[in-house]
């Protein structure tokens, strides 16, 4: 009985291999797909790619399951074949770097960002000639942006997401996982035809070329190896400093482990419990155990060297790393002023989000409306000098937000309200709270409301990998 039940289960699961297969060739049509896996594969596939003009293209990276990410495949696809170019097998992909580099050949990407970091990352690739799929469904206001929701809305097609977490970096590839990875660049090209020529009509095809310039922009910032990395920790900014030099000792306690079982990180130990740890600084295992459950995992396989670290860190009189700052900014508009100017230019976008059906990133950020309540430009040319302003924006709604300006701010000089939110010098803290009675006082005599804050506007991450693109 058990050989026919073992046997009948073996057959449905032909049966059913058998019937996605046949989907996944119906789904990809005559296109061939070829798995580059040699020196000599990548050149002839490298001469093919610069005789294209429009190119899909993705990556596969494993972060979440072994210590130091790194890409593991590139799909790239022209309007006749599907490549898988697999970089384990053939590290040195230099004959690639004149593709992406290439301004007249277009890079269709689907949240490119961390695509693109990767890329610099690993390879040392320049990349230009970007058209963001994703970037452009926002722009066209569609419901839903993700690529297998934008592949079922034009073409029908449901594409088996079940190996997005996969393990990248394991070998061999097996069908399933060749034909999950082409899904993702197979449809680029069609759907960049189809969203390029609906942003014309709509007239935000410019918008979307500038934003996909930003994208080209994309560094990894993040340093290999950095001493202040354990700042990174949620939470860390409740530490005083000797708590600092705990969650120091931990931090690093937790990136040689990860390393030497090439896990990643939070795989190891999450940041709650390193911050856990170090706020309770546990002096044995029965105060550890004691502050956790006693059989929780990593207490049975870490607690010694968990008290350990704490020990170290307890002891340790080493000087902190500065911690890494955002760029200062000079100094604007603030008070009471610069928050009525907010409220009116949040209630501009969103009127704007009302009337275009537009996501708030397709019209501003409120990271760029920040920006002009601090700057308050007064003129086409200094609004123009704000960095965070996209040429688009600024053609498009310059007007209408200088007209804000104007009408909140009037004529512009140094008021009482920009000097009350002016620091006090160090020992002035009596000045200092005059200055801020006198200002609020007369704030109230105006009936300035002071605007609410909402949540950051952000574009969404990729898919595959969180990476946010920058907030606009």
């Amino acid at each position: 009985m058990r050989t026919d039940n073992f046997s009948a289960c073996g057959r449905a699961r032909r049966i059913a291999l058998a019937i996605a297969g046949l989907g996944r060739r119906l789904m990809f049509g005559d296109t061939p797909l070829v798995l580059v896996e040699t020196p000599e594969a990548l050149s002839a596939c490298a001469a093919q790619l610069a005789r294209a003009r429009v190119i899909g293209v993705d990556t596969e990276s494993d972060s979440f399951h072994h210590f130091r990410e790194k890409v593991c495949l590139i799909q790239i696809s022209d309007l006749s074949t599907d490549f898988v170019i697999d970089p384990l097998r053939v590290p040195d992909l230099a004959p690639l770097a004149p593709i992406f580099a290439d301004r007249g050949l277009v890079k269709v990407f689907h949240g490119a960002d961390y695509d693109v970091v990767c890329l610099k990352r690993d390879f040392g690739f320049a990349v230009h000639g970007i058209f963001d799929t994703m970037i452009a469904a926002q722009f066209l206001g569609l419901p839903k942006f993700g690529l297998a929701d934008l592949i079922k809305r034009w073409w029908g097609w449901t594409l088996d997401k079940k190996w997005q977490r996969h393990d990248w970096a394991a070998r061999p590839l097996l069908d399933e996982h060749l034909d999950y990875a082409r899904g993702d660049s197979h449809w680029l090209p069609a759907l960049r035809d189809l969203f390029e020529h609906r942003l014309r009509q709509a007239g935000r095809l410019d918008h979307v070329r500038e934003e996909c310039e930003a994208v080209e922009a994309r560094e990894w910032l993040r340093p290999r190896s950095d001493p202040a990395d354990f700042y990174r920790v949620k939470g860390c900014k409740q530490l005083d400093a000797d708590g600092l030099r705990v969650l120091r000792a931990l931090y690093r306690l937790r990136e040689r482990e990860a390393e030497a079982q090439d896990r990643p990180a939070f795989k190891v130990l999450p940041d709650e419990i390193l911050l856990e740890v170090a706020f309770r600084r546990p002096e044995d295992l029965e105060s550890l155990a004691a502050a956790f459950r006693r059989n929780a995992p990593f207490v049975r396989r870490y607690g010694s060297q968990l008290v350990d670290a704490v020990a170290a860190g307890v002891a340790d009189e080493s000087p902190l790393p500065a911690a890494a700052e955002p760029a200062k900014r000079e100094p604007g508009l603030r008070g009471p002023r610069a928050e009525r100017l907010m409220g009116a230019l949040k209630d501009w976008r969103n009127a704007e989000v009302s009337r275009t059906g537009l996501p708030p990133v397709a019209v501003v950020s409120n990271g760029v409306l920040k920006e002009l309540v601090r700057v308050a430009p007064t003129t086409v040319e200094e609004l123009g000098a704000v960095p965070e302003v996209r040429r688009w924006q600024a053609e498009r709604y310059g007007e209408a937000w200088l007209a804000i300006i104007a009408r909140i701010l009037g004529p512009r000089s140094t008021s009482a309200d920009e000097v009350a939110a002016e620091p006090a010098e160090a020992g002035d803290a009596g000045g200092r709270r005059r200055r801020r009675r006198g200002g609020r006082g007369r704030a109230r005599g105006e009936g300035e409301a002071v605007a609410e804050e909402g949540p950051e506007s952000a574009a969404p991450a990729s898919e595959d990998d969180g990476d946010a693109p920058t907030d606009r």
